[in-house]
């Protein structure tokens, strides 16, 4: 069946590979949020220490740095459901190891960082392969539905992830490891048994040549820089996260409960806008909507940073998540379809350290710049400056900022449907 004939319209539950691939990646997204939390908490509760706390994350980020082009290069020669099989039953033995050294007493602070190296590592593959798997699974036209209700499903797990760890590692660290690794079981098994049509890939060695296409790629194709580069400032330069507990204690003075609605509000306001865009997809002036989305996330993290009341700036905080929701579900869309599917493994690898490095930069772009002018300043200046940066690439980027329909009409096969 061609583009043509399926269109966009339908419901996506007809498309099974897909559905079957969203609830994997629903249970292990829950399954890793709910490892973050209990690894945090049984590192601080072993150490004391707010650095150690930091080395787990950046413990994570150098192995996806390091390893991200070898990762694209794998990914676009092999299949890419049976990668994120294999990605997940890496975690499940890392959860079960967990689990076995909590409850024999051995769990030490060198273990619980050398397994975030080995996190970091394992999903160096994994997030790029899930990202450049989606357009595979879907036709084009439902393309960015699709993504909409896969972010969707994902921000529920990110909120339900962290209370669902917490709510069960009062029975022990143990039982929380042994319920990642039953969830991270359960979505491998599903990953094995997608089946997806995909054009033969030649696999060549790797050569410096190949490993590089995707970074020579997304260079030449000037849309996808716009869009990779512009969430890579945006949340550089606006991200607060890292200084919500601040504002949650000296300015807000709301204390830990305050802290987590401060924490959940961008979800929220992500998850919302996700189903939104589920239901009604972007269609028109695309580039125009991307950057003025940039813009809202700014002006929100402004008030956010000169607000005084607490309902405020979960409301600053909810609006961000909602507009930063616009702007990946556009960024990702026009990324999966404007490079080949030979090449998405490598630019989704790209794509993941740009978006890593956005995270981690704009947490130690956030301290740097709250130590100097404080944590207002920070805010503030980080809006304005996220603002200055959806300016600018409305001049650097014009085919960008030019953009009206977002899926282009180009035909193509359609992935079998349910019967």
């Amino acid at each position: 069946m061609s583009l043509a004939a399926s269109g966009d319209s339908g419901s996506l539950f007809a498309y099974r590979a897909f559905m079957q691939f969203w609830v994997a990646r629903l249970a292990g997204t829950a399954a890793s949020q709910m490892l973050m939390v209990a690894v945090g908490w049984q590192m601080y509760d072993l150490t004391g220490s707010a650095w150690d706390l930091g080395l787990v994350g950046l413990l994570q980020f150098a192995p996806a740095l390091l390893l991200a082009l070898w990762a694209g290069h794998l990914i676009d020669r092999h299949d890419r459901a049976r990668i994120v099989a294999a990605c997940l039953g890496v975690q499940v033995g890392v959860s079960a190891l967990l689990c076995a050294a909590s409850a024999g007493g051995w769990a030490g602070r060198d273990l619980l960082l050398g397994i975030s190296v080995v996190l970091g590592a394992v999903r160096a593959f994994q997030m790029p392969a899930q990202q450049a798997l989606t357009p595979s699974l879907v036709p084009a036209p439902v393309l960015p539905r699709a993504l909409a209700f896969s972010s969707a499903g994902m921000q529920g797990a990110i909120i339900a992830g962290p209370a669902l760890g917490g709510l069960i590692y009062v029975a022990g660290a143990a039982a929380t490891y042994a319920s990642c690794a039953a969830l991270f079981a359960f979505a491998g098994a599903l990953c094995l048994f997608i089946r997806y049509s995909t054009a033969l890939r030649q696999r060549e060695p790797a050569t410096w040549a190949t490993l590089l296409a995707g970074v020579h790629f997304v260079y030449r194709q000037k849309v996808v820089l716009g869009a990779i580069s512009l969430d890579l400032f945006a949340v550089l330069l606006g991200g607060a996260t890292a200084l919500l507990p601040i504002f949650a204690k000296d300015i807000l003075q709301v204390g830990p409960w305050g802290l987590g609605l401060l924490r959940a509000a961008p979800a929220v306001g992500a998850l919302a806008m996700s189903l939104a865009l589920s239901r009604w997809p972007v269609r028109r002036r695309s580039g125009h909507i991307l950057l003025g989305a940039v813009g809202v996330f700014g002006l929100s993290m402004l008030v956010f940073g000169l607000s005084t009341s607490l309902w405020l700036s979960m409301a600053a905080l909810a609006v961000s998540g909602a507009a930063d929701m616009v702007s990946v579900v556009i960024r990702s869309t026009l990324v999966q379809l404007e490079t080949p599917d030979a090449m998405r493994g490598r630019v989704s690898a790209v794509n993941s350290v740009f978006i890593g490095a956005s995270n981690q930069l704009g947490e130690f772009e956030s301290g740097a710049t709250a130590a100097l002018l404080g944590p207002v300043g920070s805010v503030v200046l980080g809006g304005l400056g996220t603002l200055l940066v959806a300016g600018l690439w409305l001049r650097l980027f014009p085919a960008l900022a030019q953009r009206d329909a977002l899926v282009a009409e180009r035909p193509t096969e359609c992935p079998m449907k349910a019967p």
